[in-house]
């Protein structure tokens, strides 16, 4: 099985449909927190949708593409990274992630993405990761910015939420950009 750490206490794994449960009981705990930065088909009300959810990603990793990975925090799932797109053939990325307020502020998500951004371009040789969040996610960009990431601008009220549409700011490094 394929783990990695991050520190002492936490760990990067893939988050499969055998981990609906336990991914169930991570929604129910983060939901109202995530529910303004992430899509509407991500955030799940409850285990059969937690389990549609991973069987979406795993289909869409089975075809190449998406993939999704949990990060836990002392034994307990508290949020994870995915790719969010993932184009071997255009050579191209989109990370993304969530987490619980409680696992905030370690450097979870940082570490995590660092190793998304060094498999994509060490190993699978793509060419440019990209970063996607609303544009009043400070949290979010400041895990951009940490990443190296170059701000590329904003689409503008792009993103609906609870009938409000916001700017989407878009970051990408590419790969001679990343250490």
């Amino acid at each position: 099985m394929f783990s990695l750490p991050l520190r002492d206490n936490a760990e990067l794994r893939p988050l499969e449909i055998w981990h609906a449960e336990e991914f169930a009981a991570n929604q129910d705990r983060a939901r109202e927190h995530i529910r303004p930065w992430v899509g509407p088909t991500f955030v799940t009300e409850d285990v059969d949708g937690a389990r549609a959810t991973l069987r979406r990603y795993a289909e869409r990793q089975a075809n190449d593409g998406a993939r999704l990975f949990g990060i836990w925090l002392d034994g307990t799932l508290v949020g994870g990274v995915m790719f969010v797109d993932f184009d071997a053939a255009y050579g191209t990325c989109e990370i993304g992630c969530w987490l619980e307020r409680a696992a905030e502020g370690n450097g979870l998500v940082t570490a995590a993405c660092g190793a998304l951004l060094d498999w994509a371009f060490s190993t699978r040789g793509l060419h440019r990761a990209e970063w996607h969040c609303r544009a009043d996610n400070d949290r979010s960009a400041a895990v951009a910015k940490r990443l190296g990431m170059t701000f590329e601008g904003v689409q503008r009220e792009l993103w609906p939420y609870q009938g409000v549409r916001y700017d989407k700011q878009i970051w990408a490094i590419l790969a001679p950009e990343w250490k």
